[in-house]
């Protein structure tokens, strides 16, 4: 699931997590992501400490055999920490998914996170090169979601997300124990208070659309055109 920060991206990997069949990885790439490009999150030293550097290694645990009980591997992939050197072949060994956001709430709340950072931060053009390579290797557009549509229908939207990847819809996708998760990674201290307290995912609320004035306005402009070129493949439930 090709994501970008603050896109609900979170409690979609708890839906998938409650499944029976499945199990989950969390941003396998951002460590390496952190390391080769200096980039200043929080927490930085204790995510490089804490997990995978190699992104050669990192790949080939997203390959290798599920465990037992297992039918699926659902990866939590921040499109922007897929960078150049990594290359894309093996990505045609997975199945892909696109989950996107109105950049208006999205840029709101990655600035209360990060403070100023630029377009790449936010994964949009990252998700269109990874959309566009996926639907000329397959032949066909991959499915994506709107993170809008995910909180105003979840059961709908699951289930088409559900039947466009083949796989049968569990009702279990629908509610999950409150708190953290093992396999959360150690940058949930910074990035995860919400979807702690969370055992379901929550309605829209009213100030889901900001407005947003001077370098976001900006952002949001140079956004916009990306977001919707996504938007016009969203599954309707």
């Amino acid at each position: 699931m090709w994501s970008g920060p603050r896109n609900v991206s979170t409690a979609l990997m708890r839906a998938w997590e409650n499944r029976p069949d499945t199990v989950v990885v969390d941003e396998p790439l951002y460590a390496h992501y952190l390391l080769v490009t200096g980039v200043d999150h929080p927490g930085r030293d204790e995510v490089i400490a804490r997990h995978e550097t190699d992104w050669r290694r990192v790949v080939e645990s997203l390959l290798a055999p599920l465990p037992p009980g297992a039918r699926i591997l659902y990866q939590k992939q921040m499109s922007h920490h897929l960078l150049a050197e990594m290359g894309r072949e093996w990505l045609g060994g997975m199945t892909h998914a696109f989950l996107i956001r109105d950049p208006a709430p999205m840029l709101a709340s990655l600035e209360e996170k990060l403070g100023r950072f630029d377009l790449e931060a936010t994964g949009l053009p990252q998700q269109i090169e990874i959309f566009d390579f996926v639907e000329r290797t397959t032949g066909r557009a991959p499915p994506v979601v709107d993170a809008a549509d995910l909180l105003a229908a979840p059961e709908a939207t699951l289930r088409v997300l559900c039947t466009a990847l083949g796989i049968a819809f569990s009702e279990r996708m629908l509610a999950w124990p409150l708190g953290p998760r093992p396999t959360d990674g150690v940058w949930a201290k910074h990035w995860y208070e919400r979807v702690e307290r969370s055992t379901g995912f929550e309605p829209v609320e009213a100030a889901e659309a900001p407005r947003l004035a001077g370098r976001l306005a900006g952002l949001d402009a140079r956004c916009r055109p990306l977001y919707e070129r996504l938007h016009a493949h969203r599954l309707r439930a």
